[in-house]
């Protein structure tokens, strides 16, 4: 499966994103393609219609572009995850099965940004880059959470395993080669995460 530059996760309203919305739409999927260090500025212009210079109202930098996306997906995915775990009550499967839920649709919905993190992250500086992980090491919290009310004798870091190995196969998106439906799609990896998030283990 290839990103078709509709990656939402950026957009405060994903309708009418803004222009910098859009600059960052495009600059991610650009990224995802080339790798930002094989992208110009002159090239996100183009991909929005707009001269290379103009960027700079909206950007200092590319670098600052990728910052800002790796930022703005990291605070989504700690804000949603924080709520859909709310959302869903008392009960820790629920919570999981929403987890798994916002965690499948940010995958299918944002390839480009998954391939830009994956990739890119070892280029922010070394403030952003911290500001990204602490927030990531925060909504994997939320998933171990859940994982620890599920694995009460596992271990808390057991649990944070677990998790992480759950957004590795959720976030396979990027590569898969499915010709499924999107909602096929979506219901067989939630089918596999649930699967691997409540297995038994002697861990």
């Amino acid at each position: 499966m290839t990103s078709t530059g509709t990656d939402t996760a950026l957009h405060a309203d994903a309708a009418r994103p803004s222009r910098r919305e859009q600059i960052l739409r495009a600059a991610a999927q650009l990224f995802a393609e080339r790798g930002s260090r094989s992208v110009g500025v002159d090239d996100v212009g183009a991909a929005v219609g707009v001269t290379g210079p103009a960027i700079y109202r909206h950007f200092a930098s590319k670098d600052a572009m990728l910052a800002e996306m790796l930022l703005r997906i990291s605070e989504r995915l700690l804000a949603g995850g924080t709520e859909r775990v709310a959302a869903a009550g008392a009960d820790p499967l629920a919570q999981l099965r929403a987890l798994i839920a916002f965690q499948v649709d940010f995958a299918l919905d944002n390839p480009a940004l998954i391939t830009v993190h994956d990739r890119d992250l070892p280029t922010l500086s070394d403030a952003d880059a911290h500001e990204v992980r602490r927030l990531q090491r925060r909504y994997v919290e939320v998933w171990v959470g859940v994982l620890t009310a599920l694995h009460p004798t596992a271990g808390v870091e057991a649990c944070r395993a677990r998790a992480h190995a759950v957004f590795g196969l959720v976030n396979s998106t990027p590569h898969l080669d499915s010709r499924l439906p999107r909602a096929r799609t979506a219901g067989l990896l939630a089918a596999m995460a649930e699967a691997a998030a409540t297995s038994s283990s002697q861990a």
